[in-house]
């Protein structure tokens, strides 16, 4: 069992005599074998959250559990736990093989064969045999990367826990790792807590993703139920790339009123946002955007400006208003800087939010299928 509970998990620090929330009133249930992933700008408090877990911070209230017992004062080593760092804390002077079985050694009353025989075995795992000779600084980054995962998954804990660990490595590396270590944690079924400010790691990598900013959970789900159906503008904005295109309106006898247009809203849709604030955000994702030839209700005059051909993508840039906006459209549609296009936001596929509070009052119907059948 692997099942892990914050129960109003606080974080206080003293920076001179005032005080700063790290982590505020957090509440997760973290199910046995979970891959979780806790996604936020720098600064939202995943670090220090994965910190107090591992018992390398004291919290200043709320509680931890693991498995039902309180961990919350225990202290590291009693806690079962693995935590994989960001620049990997390998001790220089010793071999891969004595790095990697150091952790058993000084914990562990194992023998050394049996010790042998679990690096053996962690390097077959993670196809690093050859290298159990080495020292740190003769391998590359992602050997290294490999490496700090067999001490970790060398340990058979209860939770691993994983601080940014490819922040370190290039674009091409990370993807491989990032495939590597999916493919480890479902083949070893170990609950693991995975720290990252990449929404494309967050997105690809967890079983649920747990948004954070200021110190508070703002939404925690599937990764297609927080993409598709945000919370809140927080959300909306942080998940996706490139990022939801957001307009300040005022809803008027079932119009959104905008600077430079106005949108018709239909009677369901008028229903639905009756009880809102007048003054609501339009969001709309940039490949949900629809270029069309200006018959149609609701659409927009505008011009490119910058124009990006990505391969099976392209991104236009187009200004409305004193904003800047994104529209991803088929690669092979041509477009170019300067040309006069119309768009059109569908309906069923955008977003409306309160102005004031963030919260999400309507979210699009994209996607609906897919969430349904993605695992929870």
């Amino acid at each position: 069992m692997g099942e892990l509970e914050l129960n109003k998990l606080t974080k206080v620090f003293d920076d001179g005599g005032n005080e700063i929330v790290a982590v505020d009133e957090l509440d997760l249930t973290i199910k046995d074998g979970e891959f979780l992933v806790l996604v936020g700008p720098s600064g939202c408090g995943k670090s220090t959250t994965l910190r107090c877990i591992a018992g390398l911070e004291r919290t200043s209230h709320g509680e931890i559990r693991l498995d039902g017992r309180d961990i919350t004062d225990a202290k590291p080593k009693e806690r079962d736990m693995a935590m994989v760092f960001q620049n990997y804390a390998l001790y220089p002077h010793m071999t891969v093989e004595k790095n990697i079985g150091y952790g058993l050694k000084i914990t562990t009353d194992l023998s050394k064969d049996e010790i042998a025989r679990r690096v053996k075995s962690t390097a077959e795992l993670l196809e690093i045999s050859e290298l159990l000779d080495n020292k740190p600084k003769e391998l590359s980054g992602g050997q290294q990367q490999r490496v700090a995962l067999g001490r970790a998954i060398i340990r058979e804990p209860e939770v691993f826990l994983m601080d940014e660990p490819l922040s370190n490595l290039d674009a091409k590396l990370r993807t491989q790792m990032r495939t590597e270590i999916q493919e480890l944690q479902q083949n070893m079924g170990v609950t693991t807590i995975y720290v990252t400010h990449d929404q494309t790691e967050a997105m690809t990598m967890g079983d649920r993703i747990a948004i954070l900013n200021h110190g508070q959970l703002q939404q925690i789900g599937t990764p297609l139920q927080c993409y598709h159906q945000p919370d809140n503008r927080f959300v909306a904005g942080f998940i996706g790339s490139p990022s939801m295109d957001f307009f300040d309106t005022v809803h008027k006898s079932g119009r959104l009123i905008h600077d430079e247009f106005e949108y018709e809203l239909s009677a369901d849709t008028v229903s639905a946002i009756e009880s809102a604030s007048d003054r609501l955000t339009l969001g709309i994702r940039p490949e949900h955007i629809e270029l069309t030839d200006g018959s149609e209700p609701n659409s927009i005059s505008t011009v490119v400006n910058v124009v990006e051909p990505m391969g099976e993508l392209t991104y236009a840039y187009v200004t409305i208003g004193d904003e800047t906006y994104t529209i991803s459209i088929d690669g092979e549609t041509p477009i170019a800087a300067g040309e006069e296009i119309d768009i059109v936001f569908p309906e069923e596929k955008i977003h409306l939010f309160d102005d004031r509070s963030g919260r999400a009052i309507k979210n699009s119907t994209a996607g609906e299928s897919e969430i349904l059948t993605q695992p929870v």
